[in-house]
């Protein structure tokens, strides 16, 4: 295949990937309250709604809180997790860093189950605060992967270093260990935080309609039939992610983020 067809194909996969957004958010653009493309007429309304409608407005702001503090909960247990399976290293370190895997591993349901049975059980079941906790142990995952091959790029020589002019754990962790992997941090967050922000299942396991997320919020309106505010919805979540893993493309190692290492590592 010669470099102006492998293009050529290369242009017409992405346009066929990009055709469904385009769609929704044309959709999103109809004057009138209706799902028709190409659009009957123009008109922004539908994007302003989201930021205007009490109701959608709601839930985005408690999308963001919960996909916020979750996030931050995955990072807090993925971070020394990761640590101590870089400086202690053992036969069992797999084992548990499995362990940490398999909230992701494992189908969305069969973790949504799990939590519904754990909240119901100890009587919390419906607290704002249980899909936090709940999300940020299934997005676990996602900050470990990344933390852990931050870790794996610290060069350990100059741990070394560190010790041998007196160094102790916390002032290497300060000083030297944390602004190495600072960009996996980032964009461990980052992850969590996009996943988060469009999980439906758990967030319906656990709290029920006692905080309506955007995913809730949009599985509850389609009960009302389709509006325009949907595909709208749709389009803010594609630039959400667009932004947020364009910025770890753009400020991180991305290929490193994704595993790829160089010949001379």
């Amino acid at each position: 295949m010669s470099k102006s067809a492998g293009k050529l194909f290369f242009a017409a996969m992405a346009l066929f990937m990009a055709l469904p957004v385009i769609v929704i958010a044309g959709v999103a653009l109809n004057a009138k309250k209706t799902l028709a493309f190409p659009p009957q007429g123009l008109s922004a309304d539908w994007y302003l709604s989201v930021l205007t409608d009490p109701a959608w407005r709601s839930a985005l702001l408690n999308s963001v809180m919960v996909a916020a503090a979750a996030s931050a909960i995955s990072v807090a247990i993925a971070l020394p997790l990761s640590w101590f399976l870089w400086r202690r290293v053992a036969p069992w370190a797999r084992f548990v860093q499995m362990l940490g895997f398999s909230p992701f591993i494992l189908p969305p349901v069969i973790t949504a189950l799990g939590a519904l049975s754990f909240w119901a059980t100890t009587g919390f079941y419906g607290q704002p605060w249980t899909v936090v906790i709940s999300h940020g142990i299934f997005f676990v995952s996602l900050p470990l992967v990344t933390i852990t091959l931050g870790f794996a790029t610290i060069d350990r020589e100059i741990i070394e270093a560190g010790m041998t002019m007196g160094a102790d754990d916390k002032t290497l962790m300060q000083t030297v260990i944390f602004p190495l992997i600072r960009p996996y941090v980032i964009s461990g967050f980052a992850f969590a935080f996009v996943l988060s922000l469009n999980e439906y299942i758990v967030a319906y396991m656990t709290v029920g309609f006692t905080l309506e997320t955007i995913p809730i919020k949009v599985f509850n309106a389609l009960r009302y039939g389709y509006t325009p505010t949907m595909a709208a919805v749709s389009v803010f979540f594609i630039l959400v992610a667009v932004v947020v893993f364009g910025l770890v493309a753009r400020f991180g190692d991305l290929p490193k983020l994704l595993g790829a290492w160089s010949k001379g590592e």
